[in-house]
């Protein structure tokens, strides 16, 4: 299929070059041309809307809300080239953005999928992505296509459902990364054994496998998922738990300490969560 790329940061092209080996025909955009043509899939389109223009499927894979928009309904955006296409996003930036895209999309005759992500940059490489897609049943299985080359689609209801999702998603993987980066410096101060901490964490939580340079070496290099888009998540999801009146507290508090440790290490993995711990000090083990 003829597939557009807006946005070629990390996620981004993964899932350009992802697609390229799945013999998908790509045209590429990104507001750092360079970005785009380093990848060396396709071809690079100056704007949006030209990289939209001829494609089947556009997939964008944004920042923020502020990007997507800018992409789609900035000057020459994606938006503006609207002619029968099924248009993807993949970002992580909230319900509201997709509420607001969908209809505009959807009056020119396109069809819209918000279709955010779990999973890291190997995910994407191995095609084992989780994908929750919202939407129409019949845009989703227009881009079914292309995002089975990428991973799971699991089709979790109407727009909006599926960025709410996600956040409800990366809620949990914040809020477990901080218990255990806090749980990792009690035990060692505790005396146990570092290792015997790990293993018993993780085995509870085998999400904490990706991050076990971070928790026992406290490496946090290289970023998987940079801790300001942790933050910049954990602040959408409380937005959106506060309008719909639930009572989120341990959510707060894991928002309150990853923006403390953002003030040092932002631009460093989320294990940097653990970086507040660092100079915790240890007793010696007992025997």
């Amino acid at each position: 299929m003829r597939v557009a790329i807006l946005g070629t940061g990390k996620m981004g092209g993964a899932m350009a070059r992802r697609l390229a080996s799945a013999g998908h025909e790509l045209t590429l955009w990104n507001r750092t041309r360079e970005r785009a043509e380093a990848l060396g899939v396709g071809k690079v389109a100056a704007t949006p809307a030209e990289a939209a223009q001829n494609a089947d499927v556009v997939i964008s894979m944004l920042t923020d809300a502020n990007a997507v928009r800018g992409a789609y309904l900035g000057d020459n955006g994606a938006a503006k080239a609207a002619q029968r296409q099924a248009f993807v996003d993949m970002s992580t930036a909230g319900p509201d953005i997709s509420k607001e895209l969908a209809p505009l999309i959807e009056r020119t005759g396109s069809q819209f999928v918000e279709a955010p992500v779990l999973g890291s940059i190997a995910a994407v490489e191995s095609g084992t992505l989780i994908i929750f897609a919202a939407g129409n049943e019949a845009a989703i299985e227009r881009a079914r296509p292309v995002l089975e080359d990428l991973g799971e689609v699991r089709r979790v209801g109407e727009i909006g459902s599926g960025a709410s999702l996600k956040l409800v998603a990366n809620s949990m993987l914040a809020g477990v990364n901080a218990l255990a980066a806090e749980l990792m410096a009690a035990g060692t101060a505790a005396g146990l054994d570092p290792e015997n901490v790990f293993w018993v964490l993780s085995r509870m939580s085998p999400v904490l496998n990706g991050r076990k340079a971070a928790l026992l070496e406290h490496r946090y290099e290289p970023v998987s998922f940079a801790l300001r888009d942790a933050l910049k998540d954990l602040r959408l999801a409380l937005d959106l738990y506060k309008r719909a009146g639930a009572t989120t507290p341990i959510t707060r508090a894991t928002e309150e300490l990853f923006e403390r440790a953002s003030q040092s290490v932002g631009s460093l993995d989320m294990g940097a969560i653990a970086s507040l711990y660092e100079r915790q000090p240890a007793t010696s083990r007992k025997g």
